[in-house]
């Protein structure tokens, strides 16, 4: 029998609420909770236990490694942002695509922000993925 999916017809995103995360706290409390209404004639057999418990240990490790992933990109973005200063650059954006020079560095909203003065003097504000270093030629 075939189920169809349940949401917005169309949508291509998938949202996951911000609490739909189970962290190390939440696990202990479902695992003493299970422990404390399990069946005394039937108990929780060791190996399953066990295996549980490497599982959330597994998850737990990736999910730090995931955080400390974030982190060198968001490091290494902020090091190629600052390597274009004074460089010129190519801007991409809503309204076209212009040269420029790189003037300043922002970080005040967590990413890379870079301002960009064009040969008409105007300052742009851009993300890092909307620009591209231009090549000189020689």
């Amino acid at each position: 029998m075939a189920v169809d999916a349940i949401g917005l017809a169309g949508s291509n995103e998938t949202t996951i609420p911000r609490n739909a995360s189970i962290g190390q706290e939440d696990f202990l409390r479902i695992l003493l909770t299970q422990l404390r209404f399990q069946d005394p004639l039937k108990p929780v057999d060791n190996q399953q236990f066990v295996a549980q418990l490497a599982q959330f240990s597994a998850l737990e490790i990736n999910r730090q490694q995931s955080e400390k992933i974030d982190t060198l990109l968001q490091m290494n973005a902020s090091g190629q942002a600052i390597g274009l200063l004074g460089q010129q650059v190519e801007v991409r954006g809503a309204s076209g695509a212009g040269v420029g020079e790189v003037i300043a560095v922002s970080f005040a909203t967590g990413e890379a922000r870079l301002s960009v003065r064009t040969p008409s003097t105007t300052i742009v504000d851009v993300r890092l993925i909307d620009v591209q270093l231009v090549q000189e030629s020689n």
